[in-house]
């Protein structure tokens, strides 16, 4: 795959997150029944913010945030030399793609904690508006917005399995985005198709 090409994926995968990352947050508030709408029962739109860890996740302190958001940002310029090195080397497609879809997503969860903070207000019973004169954060203190919500299957396990047998489980209970999505994927491509991404040269 060309630099050209890589590139293209990019901005694609950027251009759908931030646009539905935008839309979510001027269409819907944190507060219930704001935040949430069916697209199926077990599919849903539900907007939630978060520091922008796996599982909610946050680095403790005073600056924990800003020292996720700082870490990020050198970890994405590594993953730009690692899928330039990687075109110029001429590696498997699998591995470009992966590392494209990684760059991406990554790039797009950035992008809200660097600048979502100075761009909206906050969402807490009201719709959010961009260039806000008031807005709920600082630069590199922005949260990122998750919407994807799958609530396939809840209710109590059956008793004789270990260890979770009779408490209440939700499959599945993460809230994602698109940003997250690709991320998901690129690790997947590395993982399942191993032996094609670092070939064995005799």
């Amino acid at each position: 795959m060309s630099l050209r090409k890589a590139y293209l994926l990019i901005f694609i995968i950027l251009l759908i997150d931030q646009v539905s990352k935008i839309y979510v947050k001027t269409n819907f508030t944190l507060d219930r029944p704001g935040n949430e709408a069916y697209v199926f029962e077990w599919f849903r739109i539900h907007f939630i913010e978060n520091e922008g860890m796996a599982w909610g996740t946050k680095i403790p302190g005073e600056y924990g945030k800003l020292i996720l958001t700082v870490f990020r940002i050198f970890a994405v310029f590594g993953i730009g030399y690692w899928l330039a090195d990687s075109i110029k080397k001429r590696y498997s497609n699998y591995l470009i793609v992966a590392i494209a879809l990684i760059f991406a997503g990554a790039a797009g969860n950035i992008i809200d904690s660097v600048f979502y903070g100075v761009i909206f207000d906050d969402s807490y019973g009201k719709l959010a508006t961009m260039f806000s004169p008031q807005p709920y954060g600082t630069w590199f203190h922005g949260l990122v917005v998750d919407m994807f919500y799958f609530p396939i299957w809840k209710g109590n396990l059956p008793n004789w399995i270990p260890f979770f047998g009779g408490k209440e489980f939700e499959f599945f209970n993460a809230i994602f985005n698109v940003a997250d999505v690709a991320i998901s994927t690129g690790v997947g491509i590395l993982l399942v198709f191993n032996k094609r991404v670092f070939p064995k040269h005799a």
